[in-house]
């Protein structure tokens, strides 16, 4: 069997980093984890081909030796998936589905005319799928009823399979599930509650086949929780930093957690001893009544703010989520969200307007009140250039101009290189040799690049300047680390007015369609007034 390993498009995103990658030669930040783990769990005699439409498209001679095509997506790649489907069923192509747009809107896929629906976590339904296929079916849709898959039987992803130097960070996975109960979160709905563990010798093997194949760079560990397990984690970490140190460092790691890191300093030490550098937070609001409506208790038992500090002073940076739109919220989160920002000097805060994703508790809560809008034919994920797809508590023009307005402010050029400055400050410096091995014209070019665009051409220079003189006296050892952060603002400039503009027209859609429904309603009224008189 020929099978075409085909990544939908993303749309630009807050993680797109086009003029930020542009600088390093890379086309996309991180590869489909998703599809080279596919590809390891089937049947090892079939042949592989792998394209990520998000570096090149799909060749002629690709089309014609593939026998079956396989994709995989998230919402926000919804577009393209649909496209690519049609795509090969216009070629003739069998067509099978899978990843968590699949698994959450399973009808669109099938009205697309894909043939195979292998739903839920591939450990289970990939082997019904290799059954059904063997045995001759021309369709099938493969569920998991509710199981989920032991990942210590998980094999190493095919990484060969990637255009490995189009990308600038790599991916692994070490635990799929959260612990916890957020309301507005899909992953407990995909992966479940109880955080389940690849064992540290499954993760080791994986970074030796890293390494064998020659990446060097960043890799971002792709749990939504990477901490949600805390003993098994600290388990891999104790074998992990021999394993660094013996092959001299050759990653920096990024992942996601929840912000009770801060309170174990043994993990935050291991961590840091593994050469981690940075941490996503999903903060969501500093309200607190909104974070007990959406049940995302965690984040009240602690200062956030003092979370945030002692997670820096560790040695890793933050990087964190925000949320507005939550049912009950008060007038001007949006500001409230910027002066928690600009008070914990996160650099990069990414921000966006509530959605309701298919079959989270949010979901249900909403549809059983008839709160959702258009079928969820605006459900993208938590894009930022998406106006919310349900009623909300407020007026939504509103919460939109707040947002508008939020987005802005946090992304001026001036306050994010000062944020950027502030964190850096405290931030715990390095344990571990830099991974910047070799001298390459590549990295010089990218920082003679920095400093040209930031220190000479945008209104900030004097402040960069000023800045990098500060960090260099009163913390050299992220003098690399702060270049990467401050080479971002390029991709914001540009950014926050993508957002502007698109969160504006399809406010203006809306406002015009409200407001014909508004006449329509007042004309019916005056009629049935008429008649009655």
């Amino acid at each position: 069997m020929r099978v075409l390993l085909l990544y939908p498009l993303f749309p630009k995103s807050y993680w797109s980093f086009e003029k930020a990658l542009e600088l390093v030669n890379r086309k996309v930040m991180l590869p489909p984890l998703g599809l080279v783990t596919v590809a390891a769990i089937l049947p090892q005699a079939w042949e592989y081909r792998l394209v990520d439409r998000n570096i090149r498209a799909v060749t002629e001679a690709e089309w014609d030796w593939a026998e079956m095509v396989i994709l995989s997506a998230m919402i926000v790649q919804k577009d393209d998936f649909l496209d690519q489907v049609q795509e090969a069923k216009r070629r003739g192509k069998r067509v099978a589905v899978g990843g968590p747009y699949a698994t959450a809107l399973p009808q669109e896929a099938e009205t697309a005319g894909a043939d195979y629906l292998i739903l839920d976590e591939g450990e289970i339904t990939l082997p019904m799928f290799v059954e059904a296929v063997r045995q001759g079916e021309p369709s099938g849709v493969f569920r998991a009823s509710g199981d989920r898959p032991d990942v210590t039987t998980t094999p190493v992803p095919r990484f060969d399979l990637l255009e490995l130097d189009a990308y600038d960070s790599m991916s692994v996975q070490f635990s799929r599930g959260c612990p916890f109960q957020c309301e507005f979160c899909d992953i407990i709905v995909l992966y479940g509650r109880k955080p389940r563990t690849k064992t540290p010798q499954q993760l080791l093997a994986e970074l030796e086949e890293l390494y064998r194949l020659g990446w060097r760079r960043a890799i971002f560990m792709v749990d939504d929780n990477f901490i949600g397990n805390k003993r098994n984690v600290k388990l891999l970490l104790k074998d992990l930093k021999p394993w660094m140190k013996e092959h001299n460092y050759p990653f920096r790691f990024n992942t996601e957690a929840s912000v009770d890191l801060a309170q174990d300093q043994e993990l935050m030490d291991l961590m840091v001893d593994c050469n981690f550098n940075a941490v996503f937070l999903g903060i969501e609001t500093p309200d607190e009544a909104s974070l007990t409506l959406t049940q995302k208790y965690q984040n009240t038992r602690d200062s956030l703010a003092d979370s945030v500090e002692a997670i820096a002073r560790s040695g890793l940076r933050v990087m964190a989520g925000f949320i507005i739109g939550f049912d009950g919220e008060k007038p001007g989160a949006g500001d409230r969200i910027v002066r928690f920002v600009e008070q914990t000097a996160i650099p990069m805060a990414m921000f966006s307007m509530l959605q309701a994703l298919p079959d989270t508790a949010l979901w249900h809560r909403l549809k059983k009140e008839g709160r959702l809008r258009e079928q969820l034919e605006n459900a993208s994920g938590m894009n930022q250039t998406t106006l919310m797809n349900f009623v909300p508590t407020r007026p939504l023009e509103e919460i939109a101009r707040e947002y508008i307005e939020a987005f802005w402010e946090l992304y001026d050029p001036m306050r994010y290189l000062e944020r950027t400055y502030r964190h850096f400050l405290i931030l715990g410096a390095p344990t571990c040799p830099s991974i910047m091995h070799e001298i390459s014209w590549v990295n010089i070019r990218a920082v003679l690049t920095v400093l040209w665009r930031q220190g000479f051409v945008r209104k900030t220079r004097f402040k960069f300047w000023l800045n990098l003189i500060g960090i260099l006296r009163h913390n050299p050892g992220v003098w690399e680390h702060y270049l990467n952060v401050c080479a971002l603002n390029e991709h914001f400039l540009e950014y926050r007015q993508i957002v502007r503009d698109q969160i504006e027209a399809q406010l203006a859609e809306y406002l015009e369609t409200e407001a014909k429904l508004k006449a329509k309603t007042e004309a019916a009224e005056e009629t049935l007034t008429a008649i009655a008189s």
